[in-house]
């Protein structure tokens, strides 16, 4: 897991099921099980076992190499994490990181070619559990239900008592850097893109056609507008059980408005 505030520990159980009217009825998208959601928060998919067989060259283990740069991949993660909680991701250098992690500067450019990499992924796992979560929907199912509860449920996740940590931490640095900001929001810009990608596949849009991209900014939008309503609350204090409450009501409100339509929200009275 890469990324700098760790929002749950690098191995996380699976989550426990939305209680009875957590999301709307009919809905069955659910954030993967075995997820892993850091405070950006990124989730990343299951991804099936690799047969013995194949793992390593000869003996069925992971090789001594990609041991070794999946350690040294940790130390410069975690040694980032500590320097940016310390005087801000602006205020340091990659030279720095790299001090402190034990390995030479042209080590860290090989794991993060930019140095934003060590907060965001360059490719998002949580693009991948999108989609799917798209993918697997039932007939009958719209694309906001299952795209909006999967994100619901994984936005819900930074209320978990490991999480507060990181998700203030992340939250520090993040508002604490324009950088980053705008690197959040061409993230934000790019699961937006393949999610309107997907929706005009299955529905045989037209070119220009302004349906698929609507409601894939509405998802998204709802969605950065949890993760934004998380880190307030978290760096107001709030979190644990009252967080996530909080927040799949929230989401469930953003739900209804996104299945329902906004015709009747906000009318002049």
């Amino acid at each position: 897991m890469t990324g700098v505030a760790h929002a749950l520990p690098r191995t996380t159980p699976a989550p426990a099921s939305p209680a009875e009217g957590d999301t709307p009825e009919g809905s069955t998208a659910a954030t993967p099980a075995g997820a892993v959601i850091r405070a950006v928060p990124s989730v990343r998919p299951d991804v099936p076992a690799e047969p013995a067989g194949r793992r390593g060259r000869k003996g069925g283990e992971p090789g001594a190499r990609e041991r070794r740069r999946q350690e040294t991949r940790e130390k410069i993660v975690d040694a980032a994490a500590e320097l940016f909680a310390e005087r801000g991701f602006d205020a340091v250098s990659v030279m720095e990181i790299a001090r402190r992690a034990g390995v030479v500067e042209k080590t860290v450019f090989n794991h993060f070619p930019v140095k934003e990499g060590l907060v965001f992924d360059a490719d998002p796992p949580m693009r991948a559990a999108l989609l799917d979560a798209v993918r697997r929907r039932p007939a009958g199912e719209s694309v906001s239900a299952a795209a909006g509860s999967f994100v619901v449920g994984a936005v819900s996740l930074l209320g978990s008592p490991e999480a507060a940590t990181g998700v203030a931490q992340m939250a520090r640095v993040i508002r604490g850097s324009r950088t980053l900001q705008v690197r959040e929001r061409e993230i934000l810009g790019e699961l937006t893109d393949a999610l309107a990608g997907l929706i005009a596949e299955e529905t045989g849009a037209r070119p220009g056609q302004v349906e698929p991209w609507l409601a894939a900014h509405a998802v998204l939008g709802l969605y950065a507008s949890l993760l934004e309503l998380a880190r307030d609350r978290v760096l107001a204090g709030v979190g644990g059980l009252e967080l996530s409450a909080e927040l799949r009501r929230q989401g469930r409100r953003g739900l209804s408005l996104l299945q329902f339509g906004l015709a009747g929200y906000a009318k002049r009275r």
